[in-house]
């Protein structure tokens, strides 16, 4: 209990001592990547600070006889890794809505659609340039809520690349 306790503190004071590299103010772009079919979202990232952002994720899925939209909103921390590099983690959640058409699962004349609700965490990696271009690959798991026959299970891995312009 002591070790964790001391390595929980170390890490902590690591965090803390770490350079932040001062973040754009707002950045517009793509986030592509595979959850379950969400093979695009458009996003929007503004910065609250020198470390701090808000990211706001608008996706949609159109495969597989399942139309959805969903709407994210997390609030990341930035650090420097070196020049450019950035790492980042961060935590929020959303809503979103899907429809199926049941034609291709059954033999049944209906549709079936509902409402969700999930949240989500987030841990990533950016580049800089020196261009007011920002590329990131991210990892954002999310646990869903009233998700009921559109996926198998709640929880939904989301592994993802960035492009965004910065202004």
């Amino acid at each position: 209990m002591k070790k964790i306790f001391l390595l929980t503190l170390i890490a902590l004071g690591s965090f803390a001592t770490m350079n932040a590299q001062e973040i754009s103010k707002n950045a517009l772009g793509l986030r592509l990547g595979d959850n379950d079919g969400f093979g695009g979202e458009i996003s929007y990232q503004r910065g609250l600070g020198d470390n701090n952002r808000l990211e706001l994720d608008l996706g949609w899925r159109n495969s597989n006889h399942i139309d959805a939209i969903k709407l994210a909103a997390l609030y990341q921390w930035v650090w420097n890794i070196d020049g450019g590099f950035n790492w980042y983690v961060g935590a929020g959640g959303g809503l979103g809505s899907w429809s199926r058409d049941n034609d291709y699962y059954d033999d049944n004349d209906y549709d079936d659609s509902a409402a969700f609700a999930f949240v989500a965490g987030d841990i990533g990696i950016e580049y800089n340039f020196d261009i007011p271009l920002i590329l990131s690959l991210d990892f954002r798991p999310e646990l869903y809520f009233n998700s009921d026959d559109w996926r198998d299970n709640n929880l939904g891995p989301d592994l993802a690349l960035g492009i965004r312009y910065q202004f």
